[in-house]
């Protein structure tokens, strides 16, 4: 008796590559004349992003952009300068053999900063930033969804793959000029620049994926007012979208996209008048997309014969699934001074989260987020000083998302969309942050897949007696695959004589077993 294998080859996901890069950064800088001397230092910060990356062979190659930008006051007063440096670093990874086009996730972050004045005209900053490289490849796996002959039996899971994955990013520019309203005063300096890309819609156009948007941008600038050196905060959104070319992309495919901030620089512009009342914006956004056609099939994760001795093979299968995307909200509350340290004028503040970690909580309903938020002001000392200081508060926030999650791997982009501060009656300076996190949850099935069968046709299997139906007392959500097996019957045999429904008894007692050993002929 010959049996046959029926195969199918599924894409099953694997880790190529995750790890961690860190760069060092060095600045050793002289003002030129155009600045004025230095009196006292403000604030120093780096912010690090990937402007591009490519893979040769076995190596990816990216190109790491710091930018450096230090605050300080001049010597005699006035308003406040701002420097601006931007290094680039070349870096590469070696990743291992690499086969098709594998997907790519680079996130950056800066670890810490120091900096000091060396004298009036030179500046000294050390810090480092690091590079989360995650690379996530695919393979293709043999398994067995069917066999004929030899009396074997099968157990058959229904599991749900990728059967194609497309995965593509585009890097756009936007530039755009932002007017002053009235009531603001001229722009003298760019101090602090932040750029948060909202959601991106999407829609399908003729095999062509349209995604547009806003980029959310908050800044402070230095300035004067009521003839007194001070700071500005400002807020405005910039517009954008973009026609992407997918080869192959049909409505077959669900499509996210996500968009990241590559590079965003604000120059201060004259007017007609003279004045520096426009604000010119250059912002670089990187684009990525991902479009997955979902099939499905049914896999053997079990197997066994009614009369031969039967040993099986299985591997290991994941399968992922396009990422679902949940958008939540929440707020945190923090006091930031009190009393004395309380400062005499708030000019503006601003919250980063920093260090985001997010995890699926035990009992697997849940998101926990935590990590830090970093509450930032440019205020006025009791001295008339304007000062910038920082304060680190740790969170935890834990998120229903009303499935269950094991299994499933999650990340979060965490951004703060409002934040407000107050002094209570007690004299206590207290902050309060509005803060987004849209939470991807990707479910990545694995199954231990039947990957080959050998039946020894040469000897039969021998039981204990000549019966044709055995008792058998059952436990309530005993699965009936096993009692089958065990008794080397088939499963519907099982159920039919008991009259069964389902996979599992729903409740204990006795259960006749007829011994059914030519099927499947």
């Amino acid at each position: 008796m010959d049996m046959r294998l029926n195969r199918e080859s599924i894409p099953a996901c694997e880790i190529i590559f995750d790890g961690v890069q860190e760069q060092g950064i060095e600045l050793d800088y002289i003002l030129p004349d155009y600045y004025p001397d230095i009196f006292r230092l403000v604030r120093c910060e780096t912010v690090p992003s990937v402007t591009e990356w490519s893979i040769s062979g076995d190596k990816l190659s990216y190109e790491l952009r710091c930018e450096i930008r230090i605050i300080y006051c001049p010597e005699g007063g006035g308003m406040l300068q701002c420097v601006v440096q931007r290094q680039s670093f070349r870096k590469t990874i070696e990743t291992g053999s690499l086969s098709g086009k594998p997907s790519v996730n680079i996130s950056v972050k800066s670890d810490h900063v120091n900096f000091r004045a060396v004298n009036k005209r030179r500046l000294d900053v050390r810090g480092a930033v690091s590079v989360r490289i995650s690379l996530m490849g695919e393979k293709q796996q043999e398994v067995i969804t069917d066999v004929k002959g030899m009396n074997v039996q099968l157990r058959k899971i229904p599991v749900n793959f990728a059967m194609r994955c497309i995965n593509t990013e585009k890097v756009i520019h936007i530039s755009e000029d932002t007017e002053l309203a009235p009531a603001q005063p001229s722009a003298a300096c760019i101090l602090t620049v932040e750029c948060t890309p909202g959601e991106t819609e999407k829609k399908l156009i003729s095999g062509k994926l349209l995604a547009k948007g806003e980029t959310n941008i908050r800044l402070l600038y230095s300035c004067e007012k009521d003839g007194e050196a001070s700071v500005e905060p400002l807020e405005f959104s910039v517009p954008y979208s973009q026609i992407i070319d997918i080869d192959g992309l049909d409505d077959t495919f669900e499509c996210t996209v996500a968009a990241e901030t590559v590079s965003c620089e604000i120059t201060p512009a004259a007017d007609r008048s003279g004045e520096n009342r426009l604000l010119h914006c250059e912002v670089s956004l990187r684009l990525m997309c991902s479009a997955v056609k979902n099939s499905s099939t049914m896999i053997c994760t079990d197997a066994f014969s009614t009369i031969y001795p039967c040993e099986i093979m299985t591997a290991p299968i994941s399968t992922a699934q396009i990422p679902e995307v949940y958008h939540e909200s929440f707020r945190k509350t923090v006091k930031i001074a009190e009393g004395d340290d309380i400062p005499a004028a708030v000019y503006s503040m601003w919250c980063t989260p920093k260090n985001i970690n997010t995890t699926i909580s035990p009992e697997g309903d849940s998101v926990i987020i935590s990590g830090m938020l970093t509450y930032s002001m440019a205020a006025k000392d009791s001295a008339g000083l304007i000062t910038m200081p920082d304060k680190d508060e740790a969170f935890e926030e834990t998120i229903s998302i009303g499935k269950d999650l094991k299994g499933c791997s999650v990340s979060s982009r965490v951004s703060v969309k409002e934040i407000s501060y107050n002094i209570s009656q007690e004299g206590v300076l207290n902050a309060k942050a509005a803060i987004s996190a849209d939470i991807s949850v990707c479910s990545c099935v694995s199954v231990e897949a039947v990957t080959g069968i050998e039946v020894d046709s040469s000897a039969e299997k021998v039981r204990d007696g000549d019966y044709a139906i055995k008792l058998y007392f059952g436990s309530e959500g005993e699965d009936i695959w096993d009692i089958a097996k065990r008794y080397s019957t088939s499963v519907d045999a099982v159920a039919e004589e008991n009259e069964l429904t389902g996979d599992k008894l729903a409740s204990g007692g006795m259960l006749l077993i007829p011994i059914v050993t030519r099927v499947n002929e």
